[in-house]
C-alpha cells in the first residue's frame, strides 16, 4: 500500500478500435495518463477482493454482446471512471499497492515514487554501495525524496517496513558515485518537466563524484568531480548560479570586495574535476570563481571563440578545449596558468605565437586545426617541458619530411618529443641533427654576410675644419 496523494483525480477516455481505456491522473500541477483494456481492470478488481475485501460488485461486469458498440464503449467508460474514484474514497489515506501500480504512482506520484525507490534500495543498497559502482536517479526521484523530507509525517506510513524513507537516506549519506539524469522534455506520457524540478543534494554526505545531464542548474554539494552534459542552459552562470539573475552584484563566499555586494555565494570547496562538455557553452564568465581549487577542466564539444575567465581557477592543471570555435588564443598564459596539460583539438587556429610562455606545458594537442606554417611550431619549440605534441590532421602534416622538420624547431630537445602519439626514432634523430647542422650553417653565413654589408657600407667623410697638406 501506497499513501494516497491528495487532490489525485481520475478521467477516462476510450480509443473504440481497440477497447483501451485511456486513463488520466491530475495530482495537483502534475498530470499523466495510463492506458488499460477491461481485462486489465479485472485483474486489479481480483486482487483488490482478495487483498483489501473490496465489493466484487463495484467493478461494471463484462459484457460480451455488442462490445464495439459506441454506446456500450461510452457507458463502460463512464462506469469504470466511477469505479476507480470510488476506490480512491474507499482508500483515503494508504492506497492499496496494485492500484497505485495500476494508475502508475510509481513513475509520477511523489509518495509512489519515494516508496517505490526505498524498496528497490531495500533490497539491493547493501551491494551497490559495496561495489562502489554509480547510482543513477532521476530529477523526479530527487524532487520527489525533497518534498517528503519537507513534511511534517513519519518516515513510514502504510506499514510496510520495505518503503521506510529511512532506506533511502542510510543509502545516500553513503553514495560515493552519483549520476542524475534528466530529460529534455516531459517524463513519460506527464507533464513534467525534469529539468525545472528543484531538489535538495544536502542528503548525501559523501560524494565524491556528480554527472548531471539534462538539467537548468545544480545547488553546491561537497564533491570533488562534477560532471554536466547536456544541460539546457548555455552559460556556466545559468548552471552554477542560477539564482545570480536576481542580484545586480555577488560575489563567491570568502571573497573580500571592495564594491558592496547583494549575494555572497557558497563555493563548491572540494570540487577539482569539472566536467562541462556538450552543452553549447559560448562564453565563460565570471561564475567559474565559485570553483576555485578546479585542476581538470573540460570544455570541449562547446561554442567557445574565446577564453576569458579561467585565471582565476589557479589550480588548473589540465585543460580541455577541444572542438570549439577558437581562431586565435592570445598570451595563452595569463588566461590559463601554469597548466600542464592543453587539448585544442578540432578548432580553427592557424597561429600559435600566444602559447610561447606556456612554460609548464608538457602535453599539447592542436590536431584538426589550420596550422599550415612551420614557422609557428617556432612559437612552441622552445618551450622547456613540451613532451607530447599532436599536430595531425593539420594542412603542415603534407610538407616534405614533416617530422623531422618539426622536430628541428625543438634543437636540443627533440628526443624527448613523442610527435602525433609516435616516439622519435633514431633515424630521425639523425636527420634532425643535419637540419640543425644546416640551420646553424645558414646562420652563421647570414651574419658573415651581414658584417661584409656593414663594411661596404663605411665611407669616408671630410671633418669639418680639417686641413690636409702634402710634402715632398
Amino acid at each position: 500500500m501506497q499513501e494516497s496523494s491528495a487532490g489525485s483525480q481520475i478521467l477516462i477516455y476510450a480509443s473504440l478500435m481497440f477497447q483501451v481505456y485511456i486513463i488520466d491522473v491530475t495530482d495537483g500541477q502534475h498530470r499523466w495518463t495510463v492506458k488499460h483494456r477491461y481485462s486489465d481492470f479485472y485483474d486489479l478488481h481480483e486482487k483488490l477482493t482478495a487483498e483489501k475485501k473490496v465489493d466484487r460488485r463495484l467493478l461494471p461486469p463484462k459484457k460480451i454482446l455488442g462490445k464495439n458498440s459506441k454506446s456500450l464503449v461510452e457507458r463502460r467508460q463512464k462506469e469504470l471512471e466511477l469505479y476507480l474514484q470510488t476506490l480512491l474514497q474507499q482508500f483515503p489515506q494508504v492506497t492499496p499497492t496494485p492500484l497505485t501500480n495500476f494508475l502508475h504512482f510509481h513513475l509520477y506520484e511523489i509518495n509512489g515514487i519515494t516508496a517505490a525507490l526505498a524498496e528497490e534500495l531495500f533490497h539491493k543498497g547493501e551491494q551497490l554501495l559495496q561495489a562502489g559502482e554509480v547510482f543513477s536517479l532521476r530529477p523526479l526521484q530527487l524532487f520527489s525524496v525533497s518534498q517528503q523530507l519537507r513534511m511534517a509525517k513519519p518516515t513510514c506510513c502504510n506499514g510496510d517496513a520495505k518503503t521506510d524513507l529511512g532506506h533511502i537516506l542510510d543509502f545516500t549519506c553513503r553514495l560515493r558515485y552519483l549520476k542524475i539524469s534528466g530529460t529534455r522534455g516531459p517524463v513519460g506520457t506527464s507533464n513534467i518537466q525534469e529539468a525545472s524540478l528543484p531538489f535538495d543534494l544536502s542528503v548525501f554526505k559523501s560524494l565524491l563524484q556528480i554527472e548531471v545531464t539534462y538539467m537548468n542548474s545544480i545547488t553546491v554539494v561537497c564533491c570533488t568531480i562534477l560532471i554536466l552534459t547536456c544541460f539546457i542552459y548555455v552559460t556556466p552562470q545559468s548552471v552554477l548560479v542560477p539564482e545570480a539573475s536576481e542580484f545586480s552584484q555577488w560575489e563567491p563566499e570568502g571573497v573580500e570586495s571592495g564594491c558592496p555586494v547583494t549575494a555572497v555565494i557558497p563555493v563548491w570547496r572540494n570540487l577539482t574535476t569539472l566536467d562541462m562538455s556538450h552543452n553549447c557553452i559560448s562564453s565563460i564568465d565570471s561564475s567559474v570563481k565559485l570553483m576555485p581549487k578546479v585542476e581538470f577542466l573540460d570544455l570541449s564539444y562547446n561554442q567557445l571563440s574565446s577564453v576569458e575567465n579561467l585565471q582565476h581557477l589557479y589550480n588548473l592543471v589540465h585543460v580541455d578545449l577541444s572542438y570549439n570555435n577558437l581562431r586565435v588564443l592570445e598570451a595563452a598564459h595569463t588566461r590559463l596558468g601554469n597548466i600542464k596539460t592543453l587539448n585544442l583539438a578540432g578548432n580553427q587556429l592557424d597561429r600559435l605565437t600566444g602559447l610561447t610562455k606556456l612554460y609548464s606545458l608538457v602535453s599539447l594537442d592542436l590536431s584538426h586545426n589550420q596550422l599550415a606554417q612551420l614557422e609557428e611550431i617556432r612559437n612552441i619549440g622552445s618551450l622547456p617541458c613540451l613532451e607530447k605534441l599532436n599536430l595531425s590532421s593539420n594542412p603542415i602534416c603534407i610538407i616534405p619530411d614533416y617530422r623531422t622538420k618539426v622536430l628541428a624547431q625543438f634543437g636540443d630537445r627533440a628526443a624527448e618529443v613523442c610527435l602525433d602519439c609516435n616516439a622519435t626514432t633514431e633515424k630521425e634523430l639523425d636527420t634532425v641533427e643535419v637540419l640543425k647542422a644546416i640551420q646553424k650553417a645558414k646562420e652563421a653565413k647570414d651574419r658573415m654576410s651581414g658584417n661584409d654589408k656593414k663594411v661596404d657600407s663605411v665611407t669616408l667623410r671630410p671633418t669639418e675644419g680639417l686641413s690636409v697638406s702634402l710634402c715632398s
